[in-house]
């Protein structure tokens, strides 16, 4: 037997010989433990297993994000699940001083409007695009935008030759702070500011 399968069955979810009180302040730091320590959201299920079968994670998700109010970094509903995230307002100094390496969304300009127009238009072919922009959309920088994780290949289009579409993924959704599609900036809004979605 594995050593993660052992420690899994031994692990006292439940907590039962400690009082009410002290077993719910023991669940809100393992829930924001696994937060802290996960790199990618978090699913109720995994939230789950680290607390009493029977515990209803969200209200303890909400409570430790209550508690957090007024610090530097929130609790946040993203696809996928939670995470802990540094609030907005503190992305300034943590640029400034902090060895954020690849974390950094450094974008050129037309590489951020081509993300918008497929945020906006998904599916969207690059024939779609070129339509948008006037021009042919290079397949590099279709590429930066999917390493990135920010776009990922959609349904077939179904035009002759069926060619791929691009989609925004659930890290573009986290990237931007998003919870949805439907939270998108209305594009009126954003050409009275001078931006361009397509």
């Amino acid at each position: 037997m594995s050593g993660r399968r052992e420690e899994e069955e031994t692990f006292d979810r439940d907590l039962a010989d400690l009082p009410p009180e002290a077993r719910r302040r023991e669940w809100l730091c393992r829930i924001e433990a696994v937060l802290f320590a996960s790199a990618t959201p978090v699913p109720r299920k995994d939230l789950a297993r680290v607390v009493g079968e029977d515990v209803p994670v969200e209200p303890l998700v909400a409570e430790l994000a209550a508690g957090l109010e007024g610090r530097a970094f929130e609790v946040a509903k993203v696809p996928g699940g939670w995470m802990l995230r540094t609030r907005p307002a503190y992305g300034a100094a943590v640029r400034a001083a902090a060895d954020v390496g690849e974390q950094v969304l450094d974008m050129r300009e037309f590489d951020a409007a081509v993300l918008a127009a497929i945020a906006y238009h998904q599916p969207v072919t690059r024939e779609g695009l070129k339509d948008i922009f006037g021009k042919e959309i290079s397949r590099d920088l279709i590429g930066r935008l999917h390493d990135r994780g920010l776009i990922a290949t959609g349904p077939r289009s179904p035009q002759r030759g069926a060619p791929y579409t691009f989609v925004t993924t659930d890290q573009f959704l986290i990237v931007f702070g998003l919870d949805t599609l439907d939270d998108l900036p209305d594009r009126e809004l954003l050409a009275d500011a001078g931006l361009r979605a397509g």
